[in-house]
């Protein structure tokens, strides 16, 4: 069956054999949609064209170009969710057992086939990747549940700490720094850590946010010590400064910066990664610039960051936390897990 002739191919079937190929759909294209290639090479490319749908793979293994356990090997490191199965004769039967060893297959069906032990093969093959796949749905459920709870502790944790470090009655400095990470986008660089244990979780997060809030503290009292006299309108040189100078200045109090990646990295990175010290400088810059009543406008323009001073208007009240932390766990990325943008 040619690759137009079908639209949501569930077995992929790969032997050279024409004769085999016709036998196999004669068999089973009752059962479900087949789709066949006819060497390793072409199988893999199917493989990565209609992998959303398939569910089983089925190879020879001895054909021109390659071996069907090379083609399997393939399948379980790029797709380990599918059905794999070898067909072969019992002449090659070592290579079935190197196989299995490795984890490469689910099942061997030797040939010559018999029909009827061959269909209920396929049958509980077809099941068993359905069972996968809404065992798959389920965990990914949890594991998004999982992921917007860390998230909104994440912010809670950020509002927590500018509120230990300036007026817990204004929300400038979060809004401020929501702001930032909205404008550049956030990119959860996992999922690694919703598949650890709750408990670990919950502690690698309390480890993590401790280490953070330290080192803003100290950074803060750093910069208020060696900035001291300077004022609001000076924000963006004293930017420049704590950014190593990646924050290019102009005349009229506003600022591009050409990479404001880590303006989100509190929100996005691993719970066992350490933040990093710039990530440190900008947060606590935010938290000393509306000290001095003043505020940062962040836009982006072209992958570069536009950043306006402007006087602080009036505080931002701490129901709109709530709507930072609606926004950033409701809006997904095209993989289906949250994403800001």
């Amino acid at each position: 069956m040619s690759d137009h002739d079908i639209t949501a191919p569930l077995i992929l079937f790969v032997d050279d054999e024409p004769t085999a190929v016709k036998y196999f759909q004669r068999a089973i294209n009752s059962m479900a949609p087949v789709i066949t290639a006819g060497t390793v090479e072409e199988g893999k490319l199917i493989l990565d064209k209609h992998a959303q749908t398939l569910a089983v793979l089925v190879s020879d293994q001895r054909m021109p170009g390659g071996y069907g356990n090379e083609l399997l090997h393939y399948a379980r490191i790029h797709y380990p969710h599918m059905g794999r199965i070898l067909t072969t004769a019992y002449s090659e039967l070592e290579h079935t057992v190197e196989a299995v060893n490795q984890g490469q297959i689910h099942r061997y069906i030797q040939k010559p086939w018999e029909i009827s032990a061959l269909r209920m093969e396929l049958k509980q093959a077809l099941e068993l990747a359905a069972l996968r796949k809404d065992h798959a749905q389920l965990l990914r459920e949890k594991l998004m549940v999982r992921q917007k709870q860390t998230v909104s502790n994440r912010i809670g944790t950020l509002y927590a700490l500018c509120a230990s470090l300036a007026n817990p009655d204004n929300c400038s400095t979060i809004e401020s720094y929501l702001s930032a990470a909205a404008a550049v986008g956030v990119e959860y660089q996992e999922p690694g850590w919703l598949l650890m244990d709750y408990s670990d979780l919950v502690s690698a997060e309390a480890c993590r946010s401790g280490q953070f809030g330290r080192d803003v503290y100290h950074r803060l009292a750093d910069i208020r010590r060696r900035y001291q006299g300077w004022k609001g309108e000076d924000g963006l040189r004293l930017l420049s400064e704590l950014l190593d100078g990646s924050a290019q200045v102009s005349s009229d109090r506003v600022a591009a910066i050409p990479d404001g990646r880590n303006f989100a990295e509190f929100l996005e990175t691993p719970s066992n990664a350490d933040v990093s010290p710039q990530h440190v400088s900008w947060l606590a810059f935010l938290i000393w610039l509306h000290d001095m009543g003043w505020s940062v406008q962040l836009t982006k323009q072209d992958n570069v960051l536009q950043c306006k001073l402007e006087v602080s208007s009036q505080p931002v009240p701490v129901a709109r936390l709530a709507d930072w932390i609606d926004q950033f766990c409701n809006m997904e990325d095209s993989q289906g897990f949250p994403k800001a943008k």
